[in-house]
């Protein structure tokens, strides 16, 4: 605790002891301050005392990622488990299932990282107040228990779109964890204020501790009760998962989420779904495969199932400018995704025109579009030339409007800025209009900006329509330097029938002098000789050509189906180029259509989007150049505020890559350095409450549930709003919050009682623990808690809520998130009046 003595003047008269000018005002907490701050004004102190706080509760939340993606790691163990099944060979099918049970993960790991500053606090303090009881633990405890139940459930019921709802679909282990949370608090109320008042004796500090994996336990039997028929014995020896049905009936992975079966992959079907989607738009508006793959790529995150430990995650790389977990779309092509966003039968009605129909209608309406939707140009040149068609009705003058788009390249500086009228004249076909491009003589690398088309509001009209390509890409190649060679795509379908694939090498980044690459083959599942002709070379590059192709003949096969692959590496460089990103491309050989071929393409980009979204990165090396760059090295999509939390968290950010990655020994070393850098950074934040308080004359409880709380609770906040809108149910966003709340409790008290009155049980004192602020605390939250509860019951059992959690009509949904917040400032307005002595409410001894 601090010194809150006033601070002595450093001069002494004489004849009297000299002043210890170490001890001061708000001088001694359990590690800060680290440098003498005798002289510093308390304004000031306190100032950087409270901004260093803030910076820290950023570093937890950054520590906390690392510890959520190693408990990802661990969690997602699999076991090959053997059951009978007569339709195989051999009588016998063999799964995969999850070790950790999906609810034994959420009400341990999961809830522990959740959790873990607060728990670690109550700790430290403990220790740090040689095993005394301390206000700032357990005040946080509950007061960050009162901000996930009451404030974080408003913003969850209020973020819901209109005319949507989620439901808890778990309800036997939301049931659990609901009557687990209040008895949690009323627990805590008997034992300080009934059972022993103000004294906590060995017992009933077991007791709190045990009944944390007591509530483990019985969430396990009740999520598996109905399952409970019979027992089988995987291949490593572990025992109680229950199998009953898989052998004749076919696995749903909803239902049994522990079961994975290898030979099914239903989001493989997805993503073909969508790919197959996208590859027609891909045709049809002139959309890149690679931005279609994008589009598929965030269709695809923004839909499936995600744990609550997803979100935590995501939602801390936003609060510090790192690596998103979802894809980012560009502006140009935002309504392209949003119709894939839409149900399938008002996809099917057209409503955004976007399918392969007539757009003539018969001949009856004029179509203006681009005569191409993709365009290059040398920055050297200083314009490109932009063309526009147009087909069908041509007996009429027509108008459209052309507007340039920013992309990587931006206006003015690098190109001038578009937007005008183009009129076309009675049985006019093509019109051409020029951008203008700066060329600055700096080297820069390549970029990009869109061209769109829309109509004017006066030609908004039924005659006159936009085709397919409304929007074009424009490239610009800069030319100042030698540049740097890559493949064009890092993967390509080639057909059998064309006997030859042309793989493009582009040169980007310059174009000045004459450059070469070495280039060669490298088998895959496709065999050199046999299945291609493979070999190696010298690709040569003429002054300002950007782009040349490898052609590899491909030998024919009498199979029906062909899916084979092989590679093609470059190699070393000469005449001043380098190597681009894109070294090496899997040439795949199908026999397929061409548009099977699209397809396939843009499922393997997708896929190669999908992985570089994983939450725990491979290598040291992939972990420091994620953290050493804005947005994870996607600069193109980084905003402002990214860039801004980049530069605030990049201290936090180049220490933690140095925790090993969770591929390593299943996770562990992750888990327990991250844990262990977890406690010291809360015992820092702890020291900067305590001290802070201090200077500002604020009890020890009201710093906890207020900033302290709010503190800690910040990435939860955002994780859980995500989850409500991200997610079909409520269980990932308020689901769990009754379960980390019970957990803050068994865990943030049950252990540093344990180790107090084990301490004191060693030394003949008892461990007081006075009721105080805490009981009138605990009391006030337990009436809020139960209120709050009652709420969401009525919410899902009454019409007039929607019959959901979550969501429902607006001005009821408005409403319950009122009464939630109201609850909140009621029990933090209170509390902290009755710790002021402002009102006196005299709970206990």
């Amino acid at each position: 605790m601090a010194n809150n003595t006033t601070s002595p003047t450093p001069m002494a008269a004489p004849g009297c002891p000299m002043f210890d000018v170490t001890n001061y005002t708000c001088s001694n907490a359990l590690i800060l301050p680290i440098i003498n701050e005798y002289t510093w004004s308390a304004g000031t102190r306190a100032f950087l005392y409270l901004l260093a706080m803030f910076w820290c509760f950023l570093g937890v939340a950054l520590i906390a990622d690392v510890f959520m993606c190693a408990i990802e790691k661990i969690t997602s163990k699999t076991a090959k488990v053997r059951i009978p099944d007569q339709n195989e060979p051999d009588g016998v099918k063999i799964i995969e299932v999850k070790v950790w049970n999906d609810t034994v993960a959420n009400l341990s790991l999961l809830a522990l990282g959740t959790s873990a500053p607060e728990i670690l606090l109550s700790v430290i303090e403990i220790i740090g107040r040689n095993f005394e009881a301390g206000e700032l633990g357990p005040g946080t405890i509950v007061g960050s228990a009162a901000f996930n139940l009451l404030v974080i459930s408003a913003i969850c019921i209020i973020s819901i779109p209109e005319g949507e709802v989620r439901k808890i679909a778990n309800m036997r282990v939301f049931g659990l964890t609901t009557f687990s949370c209040i008895w949690a608090y009323v627990w805590l109320s008997l034992v300080i204020l009934v059972i022993s008042p103000g004294v906590v004796d060995l017992t009933e500090a077991i007791i709190t501790f045990l009944m944390f994996p007591g509530l483990i336990i019985g969430a396990y039997l009740i999520d598996k009760r109905p399952c409970m028929k019979k027992e089988e014995v995987v291949e490593n020896g572990m025992v109680g998962i229950s199998l009953e049905g898989y052998a004749n009936e076919p696995l749903n992975t909803e239902e049994k989420s522990e079961t994975i079966p290898v030979e099914e992959d239903k989001s493989h079907k997805n993503l073909l779904k969508l790919a197959k989607e996208l590859g027609h738009e891909s045709l049809d508006q002139g959309i890149p495969p690679e931005e279609a793959a994008k589009i598929v790529a965030a269709k695809l995150t923004e839909k499936e199932h995600h744990s609550r430990m997803w979100y935590r995650i995501n939602a801390t790389r936003s609060m510090s400018g790192g690596k998103k977990l979802v894809p980012q779309v560009y502006s140009a092509f935002k309504d392209v995704y949003d119709v894939t966003k839409l149900p399938e039968e008002e996809r099917a009605e057209g409503k955004m025109a976007l399918t392969t129909k007539d757009h003539t209608a018969g001949g009856t309406k004029a179509v203006i579009e681009f005569t191409a939707a993709t365009l290059s140009v040398l920055e050297s040149e200083k314009k490109v030339r932009i063309g526009i068609r147009r087909y069908g009705k041509m007996d009429t003058p027509a108008t459209v409007r052309v507007e340039t788009i920013n992309g990587t390249a931006t206006a003015p500086e690098d190109y001038i800025h578009l937007e005008e009228d183009v009129h076309f004249a009675n049985n006019e076909q093509l019109r051409q209009l020029y951008v203008e491009i700066i060329d600055d003589n700096e080297w820069e690398p390549d970029e990009f900006f869109f061209v769109k088309l829309a109509l004017p509001e006066a030609e908004e009209n039924e005659d006159i329509v936009l085709g397919n390509i409304s929007i074009t890409q424009v490239t610009i190649i800069n030319d100042d330097e030698p540049g740097k060679l890559e493949f064009g795509k890092p993967s390509i379908i080639a057909k059998e029938s064309s006997r030859r694939v042309r793989i493009p090498v582009n040169r980007i980044n310059g174009a000045d002098g004459h450059v070469s690459v070495a280039w060669k083959t490298r088998d895959i599942t496709a065999i050199s000789g046999k299945d291609y002709q493979g070999g190696e070379g010298v690709l040569k590059f003429d002054h300002g050509e950007t782009s040349r192709t490898i052609d590899i003949e491909i030998f024919d096969s009498m199979k029906p189906e062909r899916d084979e692959s092989f590679q093609v590496d470059l190699g070393e460089c000469d005449g001043g180029a380098e190597l681009g990103k894109i070294r090496k491309t899997i040439i795949t050989i199908v026999n397929d259509e061409e548009f099977n071929g699209l397809v396939s393409r843009i499922v393997n980009l997708t896929k190669a989007n999908m992985d570089a979204l994983q939450l725990e990165d491979s290598t040291w090396v992939t972990q420091m150049k994620n953290a050493m760059n804005v947005n994870g090295g996607d600069l193109e999509n980084a905003t402002f505020i990214d860039y801004l939390l980049h530069f605030l968290t990049f201290f936090w950010k180049i220490l933690f890559a140095l925790v090993p990655p969770p591929k390593y020994l299943g996770g562990w070393p992750a888990f327990i350095l991250s844990l262990a850098v977890i406690g010291f950074m809360t015992a820092i934040i702890g020291d900067l409450a305590t001290l802070f308080g201090c200077l500002v004359d604020l009890n020890d409880s009201i710093t906890a549930i207020t900033l302290v709380a709010l503190g800690t609770s910040m990435p939860d906040t955002f994780a859980s709003k995500q989850a409500a809108v991200g997610e079909k149910t409520a269980d990932s966003s308020i689901g769990n919050i009754n379960g980390s709340n019970s957990v803050n409790v068994f865990l943030g008290l049950g252990l540093p009682w344990l180790m107090a009155t084990i301490y004191h049980m060693t030394q003949g004192t008892e461990f007081k623990v006075p009721p105080g602020s805490l009981g009138f605390s605990v009391i006030l939250y337990t009436a809020c808690a139960i209120i709050a509860i009652l709420l969401l019951i009525a919410r899902r059992f009454l019409k007039p809520f929607g019959q959901a959690e979550l969501g429902g009509p607006k001005w009821p949904k408005i409403l319950s998130a009122v009464i939630m917040v109201s609850l909140w400032v009621f029990y933090v307005l209170l509390s902290s009046l009755n710790a002021e002595n402002i009102i006196n409410v005299q709970i206990g001894g």
